[in-house]
């Protein structure tokens, strides 16, 4: 059995497989990078202490509201100009050294600009300016919550942490307090993604 199809048999159940590498076996990014590229089915992120947090694809129902949040995000970002939006394939090196995928984000494109070539080819070396996080069935909500700080601790302004299953939306803006909110028909960001619209009929009802 492969170590894919034992990530997909236990996803209801676990939210990462987590692997520890002692400090003489830890990857350097370019080395970390093909790894990933090797293992390009799975979801694989970087904590900051080094260890690798695999994760199998997502259930179905994650991955259409998945693609509803991005898509509206997309649309958005082609309207709007000053950014350019990244789905949950897109690899960060946050400033704390880990490796993270939000679901979906953005990033302005002044600080793209001042990229290399290499740099715009692997894992982006900035933390993103917006993050939005989805809650799929194998993930503990304490743990989204702790991603989010991490993203926020380095540098992300604006962050939107979706719960599907308790309709549940929380809003992380820099140097301030968490906010929450029940069951919103839709979120509107007056900063950072000023004037982005994201409807949340179809995240609460997939349809299907």
């Amino acid at each position: 059995m492969t170590l894919n199809s034992v990530l997909i048999n236990q996803n209801a159940e676990i939210n990462a497989l987590v692997l520890h590498w002692p400090p003489s076996l830890r990857l350097a990014e370019d080395q970390f990078f093909d790894f990933c590229q090797a293992n390009r089915e799975l979801r694989i992120e970087r904590t900051q202490e080094g260890d690798c947090e695999i994760m199998a694809p997502t259930g179905v129902e994650t991955g259409g509201r998945n693609l509803v949040l991005l898509g509206q995000l997309y649309i958005w970002t082609e309207r709007d100009g000053s950014g350019v939006a990244f789905d949950s394939s897109t690899g960060f090196i946050l400033p704390n050294g880990a490796i993270r995928s939000p679901d979906v984000s953005w990033v302005k494109k002044s600080r793209l600009e001042v990229l290399t070539p290499k740099q715009k080819k692997q894992f982006l070396p900035l933390c993103p300016d917006f993050v939005i996080e989805l809650r799929s069935p194998s993930e503990t909500i304490n743990v989204l919550h702790d991603k989010m700080q991490e993203f926020m601790l380095n540098g992300t302004r604006l962050g939107w942490l979706i719960d599907p299953e308790t309709k549940r939306v929380y809003v992380y803006q820099a140097n301030q307090p968490v906010v929450k909110l029940d069951s919103p028909l839709s979120l509107i960001a007056d900063d950072v993604v000023t004037g982005f619209k994201l409807e949340l009929a179809k995240i609460w009802d997939v349809g299907f």
